[in-house]
């Protein structure tokens, strides 16, 4: 391992086991809220999360050809702690099958909770609790310009190294909180409120939206019932094959590719 200054290289020693556990601790909820950190993997998502500045980066743990390869773009954050470490180094402290090149230990954003609601599509989501399912639920909401998500409590944590590789770096550009979803539509029912089902108005009909709240359910119980007291309007995705339903990031994307 070679401990970077100023982005230069310095004296070389082994990544302690200390600081290998404490980096590994981050895969769990219950470290990443007592730190109030969280890790993510990649080039792409680890420098598009560097770029979006709504985060602040607290360590970079890299291979050296990928140093090498991208030090004019780390020019710009001078003040990250930058370590050079060798691939069975990376293989320790990460999450994913195939290590990536680049690790980065970032430190949790503070929700905006102050969301404007005039002219805006709003995603929000009742216990979606797959980690896969957020993190492309918050990539595809990026797709198509939303730039804020309402989860409940029960959903899975943004945070979650799965949710956060899902989304490709599109966890720095939506604003995602989490709230008693009952108690925020009903302070917000004054925008119309659809809900994603089995049964509705096709989904067709709403071309051209421009301004709703849009919930969308738990992968296999869909809605809760206090939830969906709120609700103005069912939609739904016509089918016309014997599939029972949609997952709930597909049937995301197939809503809002419409509206």
């Amino acid at each position: 391992m070679n401990r970077v200054i100023g982005h230069n290289y310095d004296k070389a020693t082994m990544l302690s086991k200390t600081h290998t556990k404490y980096i590994q601790s981050l895969q769990h909820k219950k470290f990443r809220d007592e730190s109030n950190l969280f890790i993510a993997e990649g080039p792409k998502v680890v420098l598009d999360l560097l770029a979006s500045w709504k985060f602040n980066c607290k360590e970079l743990f890299v291979l050296k050809d990928w140093f090498t390869a991208n030090s004019k773009s780390l020019v710009n954050y001078t003040d990250i702690s930058v370590t050079v470490i060798e691939e069975f180094e990376l293989e320790k402290i990460s999450v994913l099958a195939t290590p990536h090149q680049v690790l980065a230990v970032f430190e949790k954003r503070k929700a905006d909770n102050n969301i404007d609601l005039k002219d805006k599509i709003i995603l929000v989501l009742d216990s979606v609790q797959d980690p896969g399912n957020l993190g492309t639920i918050i990539r595809i909401a990026d797709w198509f310009g939303i730039t804020d998500m309402i989860c409940s409590i029960g959903c899975a944590d943004m945070y979650n190294p799965k949710v956060v590789q899902s989304t490709m770096g599109s966890l720095g550009r939506v604003n995602v909180v989490y709230t008693d979803l009952a108690n925020w539509l009903q302070k917000n029912k004054k925008i119309k409120i659809y809900a994603a089902s089995l049964e509705g108005s096709a989904v067709q009909n709403l071309k051209g939206l421009k301004e709703a709240i849009l919930v969308i359910g738990n992968e296999a119980h869909g809605i809760s019932e206090g939830v969906m007291q709120w609700v103005n309007e069912k939609i739904t995705i016509p089918k016309t094959g014997e599939a029972e339903s949609l997952n709930a990031a597909v049937a995301t994307g197939i809503i809002l590719s419409h509206i």
